[in-house]
């Protein structure tokens, strides 16, 4: 059975405006909140998927750094990735020894100037070898892209 799951960005929570708009629209979403360092996030997140698999997850900046973290610990549990400006530039973050096969869709600001694109990029790229990308008119928010994603196709 598929899981869906958004993992809020640093300094937000799973109620914050994306978490908001997948409550109205998916209400079977899981919208953990975190807080701490990494790996104290990771360790609530190992908690929160141990029983489950055909995970789908969107993840916004730290979360979509979470998501990315995870899927390169457990890729099996993985059906796809959604991540919106990823912090895959975060000084802990390390790409892989060997990409990682999951589904990934990456959307990025071209104005983004939290998560650089000219950074987050290729660190996506030596991620992941089944990479989507799309960089947007838009700034680390997504204020102008996200909603006008396909969200039902995204998240099914």
């Amino acid at each position: 059975m598929t899981t869906r799951i958004f993992l809020h960005g640093l300094d937000s929570s799973g109620s914050g405006t994306k978490g908001t708009f997948f409550s109205s629209r998916f209400p079977d979403m899981l919208r953990p909140d975190f807080d701490g360092s990494l790996q104290e996030r990771m360790v609530r997140l190992d908690s929160i998927v141990s029983d489950r698999s055909e995970l789908i997850i969107a993840g916004s900046s730290f979360g979509g750094l979470m998501a990315a973290c995870l899927s390169i610990n457990q890729p099996e549990r993985l059906r796809r990735l959604i991540l919106l400006a990823p912090a895959l530039n975060f000084h802990e973050y390390q790409t892989p020894d060997q990409k990682v096969n999951v589904e990934t869709i990456l959307v990025i600001g071209k104005n983004d100037d939290v998560t650089p694109p000219q950074l987050v990029i290729p660190a996506a790229e030596n991620t992941f070898s089944n990479l989507q990308i799309t960089v947007a008119d838009d700034d680390h928010l997504l204020h102008n892209t996200f909603g006008e994603l396909d969200w039902n196709s995204l998240l099914n």
